[in-house]
């Protein structure tokens, strides 16, 4: 970095990034990055959800946002969206490919993924 403005364009190049997972939009997507969610392979999910999510328009009805361990590290990386009103829908093994479905459907369709849930695990 050589000068201020260059650091302001870079702080205003990531604004958007950072909006998005301090936002206060109606639905939240929770990415489990703790240790084993890491090594799953959350890092490329979170960064797909919060790319997916800004490119779709999404960015004022979804915040994407990070936590530690969810507690079910055999389904990792696992990522944990809420809606108002709604039942907390659990996808487990998610991929960067799941994601953008996950946006796609739910997201901005409204329609749970049923084969990515925890509940399908357990069937």
């Amino acid at each position: 970095m050589k000068s201020l403005a260059e650091l302001a364009a870079i702080r205003e190049r990531m604004k958007d990034k950072v909006v998005l997972r301090e936002g206060s939009g109606d639905i939240r997507v929770v990415v489990g990055m703790a240790t084993c969610g890491i090594a799953a392979g959350a890092r490329p999910v979170l960064n797909r959800f919060v790319e997916q999510v800004s490119a779709q328009g999404l960015a004022d009805k979804v915040t994407v946002t990070q936590t530690g361990c969810i507690g079910i590290c055999q389904f990792e990386p696992v990522v944990e969206v809420y809606e108002a009103g709604k039942e907390k829908v659990t996808y487990v093994k998610m991929t960067a490919e799941k994601a953008d479905e996950v946006v796609e459907k739910h997201l901005k369709g409204g329609k749970v993924i049923g084969e990515y849930t925890i509940s399908a695990m357990n069937a």
